[in-house]
């Protein structure tokens, strides 16, 4: 390290750079260019700061302060060592002069490798502070300041381990936190009793000199909380300097300076919280420290400082705030103590605007809380910030925030209100902006009058179904349009207009496009095919068959299986294509083989089209009513298929011989197996599908009071 006192705004670089490379021999002179270089960046680096910068660094604590006890006339000369150390075998008040001495040389760090190298003098500091630091607090914080000073260089922190400060600094802190509470339950006994003084009208002395003796008791405490803070202040950030070493954080974690640290936050001291709040967020990005933290009810404590009037110190709980809030539990109590509407109301400061909108992000992922902000004021901030955004991309925290709260319905009314819809719509295209457009699809998702505004767009929306455009784009316009599931829209006109067919058909072959796109496709020609002539339009190009390959290709992705069977459905709904479906493609039987599909979904959706094509096709209704039954009945099927016959048994049958298995197909022409003398068999046997040839069969049901009862 050269340190460079003299350079200023005024020095001539050329000078200084061939001054430090004929004074420093370990710089070579063919870097005299370099070394100027650098100084001319030193020099100006204070004006190039930039805003965000600078408040990085403002957010770092600021050193300790002078306080009472190294406050002292005298100057201190490092000449003088000896003489301060034979100060410290003195009596109580010479040892806190002495060390207050020492201080004021080590607050210099041109002193720090002078005093490295006087082993006396820092053997006797540690012994002191371990034999009296409860004697005095003026002398246990001078001498922890003096290591502190030497916390501030990574290089002078094996020397601190050495005497075994950081130890002693927990052992302290953890006994002040408990004086403190001592302190409070005796000031708070005495001020029950001078409340209760307050009621009484008379003048006894007696009740004076309790009232005396109270306000007496509360200018000591507060003294002694002064000196307290600043004892804490400095050891705590000697701590959060050795913490550096994820191993020595370790150890402090182990000797429970989570909870100290928690505890520390009810003071007020903003100097101090800001220590407090800045060692708990470097710990809280560890999930065992997180986890005290949740114990300790850390969220109740730091609602308090949002807002606050300290810049800092709200800064830095803000980012606390966001590594807690990756925490599922933690966001829930974010909410529960009121945090969402203070949160809210710092998106309109520059300064918080960023960090208080990551939270509310993270609380925007929760759908239980995505509702709570329609009664806060966020919703119109964020439509302005959008609408203020100058650059062609969005903010990814703005957009991702506004991305979650398009999800849900109310707030989707109040993003559309005015021309909302068509402010978002308008930039969205103009930009070809994906992520805006997965805002605008969340927003198309919702039934309602919201849905309706999207008529207008529905030709823009079109237009950008293309090879030309972006992927991410046309999967977002592809999946706002499958959304627009609308009775009055004339589908067939956009399909044509927009020539959208062979697209989607071209789409539809695997490997052609990426499984975002083809999956968006074939929720587009769902939605579509709701319309009888669309449904025509796209069997007659050909589009089932291309969807049955597609189910072979993708039928272990279950979102894909089920949109290709709803297509299904909504063909064979409509009498123009139902004829197509049945007769001339394969699908039916892709439906048999997906009914009992471990799916529940999947399921559902077979059971509703096979249905439909049971009614319409005597042929199939009877494969479908095979399928079923033996589905229904297949534990007692395979029992009977796996039976062999003992000799026996063969012989009630005369002497032809039976075959040893008997097959499913045998089983339903062997009437003798379903009925007896009576009719029908007994309740706990099966029955054959013939049983039921009588009735007819509605959407799969059938009609009466029967059913296939299981064995």
């Amino acid at each position: 390290l050269i340190r460079l006192k003299s350079l200023n705004a005024n020095t001539d670089i050329t000078s200084l750079a061939r001054k430090v490379v004929e004074e420093c021999k370990l710089i070579h002179p063919s870097k005299l260019n370099e070394v100027e270089q650098l100084l001319y960046y030193l020099q100006n680096r204070r004006d190039s700061l930039s805003g965000k910068e600078k408040k990085e660094k403002s957010s770092k604590p600021k050193d300790p302060p002078p306080f009472e006890g190294m406050e002292i006339d005298e100057v201190a000369n490092i000449n003088d060592m000896d003489e301060y150390i034979e100060l410290l075998y003195e009596d109580i008040p010479d040892k806190v002069r002495g060390s207050a001495l020492i201080l004021q040389l080590a607050r210099n760090p041109d002193n720090l490798e002078e005093l490295l190298l006087n082993e006396t003098a820092l053997g006797a500091l540690a012994r002191v502070l371990r034999e009296d630091w409860k004697q005095s607090v003026e002398l246990a914080t001078n001498i922890i300041y003096i290591f502190f000073c030497f916390s501030s260089f990574s290089q002078f922190h094996g020397l601190i381990t050495h005497y075994k400060i950081g130890a002693l600094c927990m052992n302290i802190i953890d006994h002040e936190l408990k004086r403190h509470e001592l302190w409070q339950e005796e000031l708070s006994k005495k001020k029950k009793a001078d409340i209760l003084l307050d009621c009484l009208l008379d003048e006894d002395p007696e009740n004076q000199t309790l009232r005396k003796d109270y306000e007496k008791t509360f200018k000591k405490y507060q003294g002694l909380v002064v000196k307290q803070e600043q004892l804490l202040r400095v050891a705590l950030y000697l701590l959060l300097n050795l913490a550096e070493d994820t191993r020595t954080e370790l150890k402090m974690r182990n000797k429970n300076i989570v909870h100290m640290l928690v505890k520390a936050l009810d003071r007020d001291n903003f100097e101090l919280l800001i220590l407090v709040v800045s060692f708990l967020k470097k710990l809280s990005i560890f999930m065992e420290n997180k986890n005290d933290m949740v114990e300790m009810d850390i969220v109740e404590k730091l609602v308090k400082m949002i807002p606050c009037e300290h810049e800092d110190l709200l800064n830095i709980t803000l980012r606390l705030l966001l590594n807690l809030s990756f925490d599922t539990g933690l966001r829930n109590k974010m909410v529960q103590v009121g945090l969402l509407p203070k949160l809210t109301a710092l998106l309109g400061n520059e300064n918080y605007k960023q960090i208080a909108m990551c939270v509310l992000y993270h609380i925007s992922m929760d759908d239980r809380f995505k509702s709570m902000f329609a009664y806060t004021d966020c919703i119109p901030q964020l439509m302005k910030m959008l609408f203020e955004c100058s650059d062609e991309r969005i903010d990814l925290e703005l957009i991702s925030f506004c991305i979650n709260l398009a999800a849900n319905k109310r707030n989707v009314q109040l993003i559309c209100e005015g021309n909302g819809l068509k402010m978002l719509m308008k930039r969205a295209l103009k930009f070809k902006d994906p992520l805006l457009m997965k805002m605008i699809r969340n927003i198309s998702q919702h039934d309602g009058p919201t849905k309706n505004l999207f008529i207008d767009y529905v030709g823009d929306l079109a237009a950008q179904i293309s090879n030309d455009e972006e992927e991410e784009f046309v999967i977002e316009c592809l999946g706002t349009l499958a959304n627009l599931t609308i009775p009055d829209l004339d589908w067939e006109l956009v399909l044509k207009e927009y020539k959208l067919v062979p697209y989607l058909k071209d789409k539809l072959k695997p490997g052609a496009a990426e499984d975002d796109l083809v999956l968006e496709v074939v929720i587009m020609i769902g939605t579509v095919s709701m319309d009888d002539s669309c449904a025509a339009l796209l069997a007659k190009s050909g589009i089932i068959p291309a969807l049955i390959e597609l189910l072979n290709a993708q039928q272990e992705d279950d979102e894909f299986v089920c949109q290709i069977i709803y297509v299904f459905y909504q063909m064979v709904f409509h009498q123009a294509t139902r004829d197509v479906i049945i007769k001339e493609t394969q699908a039916p039987a892709y439906l048999i083989d997906l009914m009992h599909d471990k799916n529940n979904e999947i399921r559902k959706v077979c059971d509703n089209t096979l249905d439909i094509i049971a009614e319409y096709d005597e042929e199939w209704a009877k494969k479908i009513q095979s399928e079923k039954f033996r589905w229904h009945n297949s534990q007692w099927l395979e029992m009977v298929e796996s039976r062999q016959m003992d000799e026996s048994e063969q012989f009630l049958y005369g002497d032809d011989r039976i075959e040893p298995y008997i097959h499913e197909g045998d089983i339903l022409e062997r009437p003798d197996l379903f009925y007896n003398s009576d009719g029908l068999i007994a309740s706990e046997g099966a029955i054959s599908p013939d049983f039921f040839n009588d009735y007819h069969l509605q959407n799969g049901d059938i009609v009466g009071q029967h059913s296939f009862p299981s064995r």
